[in-house]
């Protein structure tokens, strides 16, 4: 299987997935890694393996549908089969979504349906969480769809918030689980062992 990640950071969960790959437990190649963000990290870390990184922006297009054109035209040109969104920070166009309709992951940061959606992202989610005063937050991987957050989900794992956090604290060890769920969710998409029906999803 041959994945495209999308990143705007410095790249952690891009990381765990080239760690996976380099460990046998992910049977899939990272071909492309697109960046919104020129300074991203994850863009050295591509090049440094060798790994075809692209910084592409909408800003550098006349409209959401050049922009798409050229994403589907690079998803293409490295054979692309599935997209994993990692700390990606922007909406990926709708042409993209229905070409690869539930062939794009994402990473949240905290148990969704909840503290999902619009502005929630990076250590805001954190903030938000700690806010409400829940016990359990965690991770989620899911399906992209036309709406932030809203994909059916694949799988989740929790973390518990103890009455001592930080955003930066509780952010840490969120990540780590991030680290954990999303190359094996990865790797049950390389095995064909992931199952479809409505909303509903599950691992075989």
């Amino acid at each position: 299987m041959n994945i495209a990640v999308f990143a705007s950071g410095r790249g952690s969960n891009f990381q765990a997935i080239l760690q996976a790959i380099d460990d046998g437990l992910l049977p899939a190649r990272v071909t492309l890694l697109v960046s919104n963000n020129s300074n991203a990290g994850a863009l050295e870390l591509a090049r440094s393996r060798n790994i075809p990184a692209i910084h592409l922006s909408q800003k550098q297009f006349s409209s959401e549908v050049a922009y798409g054109d050229r994403l589907l035209e690079l998803l293409a040109r490295h054979g692309v089969d599935l997209i994993a969104l990692a700390g990606y920070m922007k909406r990926v166009p709708a042409i993209v979504i229905e070409r690869y309709r539930n062939k794009i992951l994402n990473i949240h940061p905290a148990l969704l349906p909840a503290f999902g959606g619009s502005g929630m992202y990076g250590i805001h989610v954190h903030e938000a969480v700690l806010a409400a005063g829940v016990k359990i937050t965690g991770a989620t991987v899911h399906l992209v769809d036309e709406e932030y957050d809203k994909g059916p989900i694949v799988a989740q794992k929790a973390v518990e918030v103890s009455s001592d956090d930080t955003p930066e604290s509780l952010a840490a060890r969120v990540l780590a689980v991030e680290h954990e769920i999303y190359p094996k969710v990865l790797a049950a998409f390389a095995g064909n062992r992931v199952h479809l029906e409505g909303r509903r999803v599950w691992i075989q």
